[in-house]
């Protein structure tokens, strides 16, 4: 018998509650072990709690270490900090893992299998910002400082060169700026060069490239690229950019893994425009589940999951309206259900 896991669930604002809904459906069918300890965060958190990363959130992440969530909207107005940044900064959750793959074929980017990592905490994301007033101007210079470590680049490259290993993957390409940014960056590729020459050289290739081109050889011709490490900000450009070529982000999971949690995700946002009507394609969180599956070492389910959606998407044909067809929410989670039902 599969031993229970202890996961905290965060079901998120707008389309979230009912994109997790399909998600659990799915899991539940797929008999995936998770306990859940059900928690708010983003706006329904300030709503519950008046404040969009409640310490009841907190303190189960501290005791599941292992997480799912949906999409989460930040309060507009001062004082609110996006609930994603500070859930990166209070679990060291240094490296996000966004897999770019085709799951329709026939579009105009065909037979993509790209994965990006991202480091997580540092570089300019950190919010090392301030303005000097100049005369009766309180905003007259904008100072933002970014801040890479040895140790930072260290933890997110040892991810990624032991993750792409392990899936069996032939090349990392160190994304960077080193040619303008020479300390910021250069620090991250440099280190790079030191721990592949170290501990990785026999047993996957390395190579790098400047972030702007990478951008135009992604558009150009993306299957030249296996896997991409880079910095937080490149990261988060690149990432997007990725699932751009599969689809968009309602094709694209996240996984934020750090010291002392690991959260999985959608990455689009909540869509509060669809709330409610049932026709939220929920693709994104349950790719997101099969990160999670991954995680836990249930790789068995978490490949019936993506191959029971790949079947839906093409064998059945069912697809929801931001794919070109007419299901909704409930029909596609209905026909994935039957798939693994007769996986």
């Amino acid at each position: 018998m599969t031993a229970r896991i202890p996961a905290t669930l965060i079901a998120g604002d707008g389309i979230g509650p009912e994109i997790m809904a399909a998600t659990l459906t799915v899991l539940e069918a797929l008999q995936a072990p998770f306990d859940w300890d059900a928690q708010v965060a983003g706006l329904g958190g300030v709503n519950t709690a008046g404040d969009p990363l409640p310490q009841a959130t907190l303190d189960s992440i501290r005791k599941t270490r292992l997480a799912l969530k949906g999409p989460l909207e930040t309060p507009s107005g001062g004082g609110y900090r996006s609930s994603n940044v500070r859930l990166r900064e209070a679990f060291k959750l240094y490296a996000n893992m966004r897999p770019a793959k085709t799951l329709i074929p026939g579009g105009r980017f065909d037979n993509i299998d790209l994965m990006v990592f991202r480091e997580n905490v540092e570089g300019l994301y950190m919010g090392y910002e301030h303005y000097i007033p100049i005369d009766d101007d309180p905003h007259a210079v904008a100072i933002a400082t970014g801040v890479n470590t040895r140790q930072g680049a260290r933890h997110i490259l040892d991810y990624a060169f032991q993750t792409a290993i392990s899936m069996g993957r032939k090349k990392v390409t160190v994304v960077h700026k080193a040619n303008i940014m020479k300390a910021l960056t250069g620090i991250f590729l440099e280190t790079a060069y030191q721990l592949h020459k170290e501990k990785y050289a026999g047993q996957i290739g390395l190579d790098d490239v400047i972030v702007d081109a990478c951008c135009m050889k992604l558009v150009i011709n993306p299957w030249q690229f296996d896997t991409l490490v880079t910095t937080n900000l490149f990261g988060d450009i690149l990432s997007d950019l990725a699932a751009g070529l599969v689809g968009g982000l309602g094709m694209a999971p996240g996984a934020n893994i750090g010291q002392d949690a690991a959260i999985f995700e959608a990455v689009h946002g909540s869509a509060p425009d669809i709330a409610g009507k049932g026709i939220a394609n929920p693709i994104a969180l349950m790719l997101a589940g099969g990160l999670m599956l991954d995680h836990v070492r249930l790789h068995d389910k978490a490949q019936r999951l993506r191959q029971a959606i790949s079947e839906t998407l093409n064998a059945d044909g069912v697809r929801t309206g931001d794919l070109g067809g007419k299901a909704s929410t409930k029909d596609f989670t209905d026909a994935v259900v039957a798939r693994i039902r007769h996986s």
